[in-house]
């Protein structure tokens, strides 16, 4: 946005009194506290912080054992790799039967994948050749729907693998995911990596499925700037991982290698910014929490609902995120690229207060756009509480109107609020005045009235 289109929207009526952010307010940011510059001194010293930050995540969550790797998305590769060794014997991803460029452990395989979800949740699967099947997401947290997955069970029964996302931090209904994989034979990938201290019944996310993921991102709860976890409660698989995220070396007195192999482990500078942070994990899910609140108590609750949260959890309220509700719906085109919006009283469109958030220094982000509409995506299957979209496109049914897209519906009328710890009090007071003016509100308590 240029200045000039930013100070045309800060000078529109609805806005007359509020000032514009000294600094810019970011969505998210990287808060180091703690220990962590003294753990990097010991990093020199002792090059332990790898191995133990492993111990300590792994008793945190509550499974046997932890790995460190680079990255949240390494460690969803390498539970897929080990889930298809599992139940299906392969795993090397060098070649199939099938000819000479055909290769992965997954291919041939569907899986079951949260739709609502970043990419790099489900891109691994096809980094092993499978093909994911997209699940809606609930209304009642936003994460995978245990009954569309039942129903994408009915009619892909063959599937054994199912990856599932606890979005922006709010956990989903992971006990019931669960029960519906046990009943069918099928591996769960639990990706925690948005969850570090959410739990579901008490109990931590990242333990309940067969493998867990976390991750350590500058946009994560602990920020070691990247890295994440795997966890598992079988030795062999913590063995496998941490062969297959070192290169796959054997032992051998020169360079081995008898199988496919990756640069994916931490470094230990990583792992002692991560170590630095546990301490405050309960301080940083507190202040989530007050920011998660004091939207939720200032926000018009007539026209903005925040993210849902599931009955039995506790969230740890990384990202704070409204959708805008009002019974006079807004006008707003999105193309792959771009938005337009018309201006509306009484409403708004979430580009429209995403623009009004950026012209005054804020950031904020739309809604994870569903990956079944992702254009990359867009020839796989989708299941809805409709059932499987290819299963209309098939029958040529194409009156038929799909009321259920959940995804869809939270992507095109959600918005992420900023949510930065580091955010003040007075600062978020001054947010929350730009996004209740962009519906034209009357701000009693400053004199000041929209018409």
């Amino acid at each position: 946005m240029t200045e000039v289109a930013a100070k045309c929207i800060r000078e529109q009526p609805r806005f007359r009194g509020i000032k514009k952010f000294e600094k810019i307010i970011p969505l998210l940011s990287p808060v180091m506290r703690g220990d962590g510059a003294e753990y990097i001194k010991k990093v020199f010293a002792s090059g332990e912080s790898g191995s133990r930050l492993e111990e300590e995540m792994a008793a945190y969550i509550g499974t046997g054992y932890a790995v460190a790797l680079n990255s949240s998305a390494a460690a969803i590769h390498l539970a897929l790799k080990l889930a298809a060794e599992k139940i299906y014997g392969s795993a090397s991803g060098i070649s199939t039967p099938d000819g000479l460029g055909k290769a992965g452990a997954l291919f041939g395989r569907r899986v079951f994948c949260p739709d609502f979800a970043p990419a790099a949740a489900v891109n691994p699967v096809i980094y092993e050749g499978g093909e994911p099947v997209f699940i809606d997401a609930s209304p009642e947290d936003w994460c995978m729907d245990p009954e569309a997955l039942s129903i994408a069970f009915d009619r892909y029964p063959d599937v054994r693998i199912v990856i599932m996302s606890h979005v922006y931090g709010f956990p989903g209904q992971v006990v019931k995911v669960r029960e519906i994989c046990r009943e069918h034979g099928a591996v769960l990938i639990e990706d925690a990596s948005e969850s570090l201290g959410a739990t579901v019944d008490g109990r931590q996310t990242g333990s309940f499925g067969d493998y867990g993921i976390l991750g350590f991102g500058p946009d994560k709860m602990i920020a070691g700037g990247s890295g994440g976890v795997l966890l598992t409660n079988h030795a062999y698989s913590a063995r496998k991982a941490r062969c297959w995220a070192t290169q796959a070396q054997a032992v051998a007195p020169w360079e081995q290698h008898e199988e496919l192999g990756y640069s994916y482990r931490m470094d230990d500078i990583t792992a002692a910014f991560v170590l630095g942070q546990l301490c405050c994990l309960p301080e940083h899910i507190a202040r989530k929490k007050e920011i998660y609140d004091r939207y939720l108590e200032n926000l018009n609750g007539d026209v903005i609902f925040l993210n849902p949260v599931g009955e039995g959890t506790k969230p740890n309220y990384l990202v704070s995120c409204m959708t805008s509700e009002s019974n006079i719906i807004f006008q707003e085109t999105r193309s792959g690229r771009d938005y337009t919006y018309t201006d509306q009283h009484g409403t708004a469109a979430p580009m429209e207060i995403y623009d009004a958030l950026l012209s005054f220094g804020a950031q904020a982000s739309p809604a994870y756009k569903p990956l079944h509409m992702q254009p990359m995506y867009q020839n796989y299957d989708q299941i809805t509480l409709d059932g499987s979209f290819k299963m209309y496109q098939e029958s040529s049914q194409d009156d038929f109107w799909v009321r259920c897209d959940e995804g869809k519906r939270i992507f095109e009328s959600g918005l992420c609020l900023p949510s930065s710890i580091g955010m003040t009090d007075e600062e978020q007071e001054r947010v929350i005045e730009i996004v209740n003016a962009c519906f034209c509100e009357r701000m009693m308590d400053r004199g000041i009235y929209y018409a």
